[in-house]
């Protein structure tokens, strides 16, 4: 299977020659919404068709584009256990997943996202993340951090290994892992440059190093 390039430059092209793409990136908000479309985009144009699995999960994206959230749950629980095991299902539980989410129902979404099961590693980088999300939002610091640090491990690339580094340094300092903060960001600092100057992440380093040697 060809290597998707996550150069930020070619994420950029890709949002603006395809349209698709475009509506994908607008469906989950926050951080990993371009993650989402990036997806998206990987699964229309590069994965094989799966049988009438995937009309499936793109008639839940009219509701979804919509911010129709309950509509897209409604279609998309029977799809899931409809497709189960194809790569329309799997796609389908991603989102699903997502929507609950956006509802606040983390456990659902936990529920959901930890079974995603589809041969494909950005996939179930996505999935972890977002599990790593999900345990944030319960005030799981410590399972939120752990899944962050998996994610950023699985396929290490300049978009989202740092941002996932970014967020398992939050959480560690949630959780009081001071250590684990430190080297995140200074892994940040040390080989992901670029985001580590958007993100000035010398100030995170300074604070966690001040409460480290307290």
């Amino acid at each position: 299977m060809d290597k998707f390039n996550w150069n930020w430059d070619a994420i950029k092209a890709k949002f603006k020659e395809n349209k698709r793409f475009q509506i994908i990136v607008y469906i989950v908000g926050g951080s990993l919404a371009l993650v989402i479309g990036i997806l998206g985009y990987r699964q229309l144009m590069w994965m094989p068709a799966d049988e009438k699995a995937d009309d499936g999960w793109w008639s839940a994206l009219n509701y979804i584009e919509k911010d129709s959230t309950d509509q897209a749950i409604k279609l998309l629980v029977p799809f899931v256990n409809k497709y189960d095991g194809h790569t329309g299902g799997e796609i389908g539980q991603f989102l699903l997943g997502s929507q609950y989410m956006k509802k606040g129902e983390f456990r659902k979404a936990l529920n959901e996202l930890e079974s995603v099961n589809l041969n494909d590693t950005y996939v179930s980088v996505l999935s972890v993340g977002l599990q790593g999300d999900c345990q944030s939002e319960l005030k799981k610091y410590e399972l939120a951090m752990e899944k962050y640090e998996d994610a950023a491990e699985m396929d290490e690339n300049d978009f989202t290994t740092p941002m996932f580094l970014f967020k398992a340094g939050l959480n560690a300092e949630a959780a009081g892992k001071i250590e684990e903060a430190v080297g995140f960001y200074t892994k940040i600092q040390d080989d992901y440059a670029d985001f580590g100057n958007q993100k000035t992440i010398e100030k995170y380093i300074a604070r966690v190093s001040s409460v480290k040697s307290k």
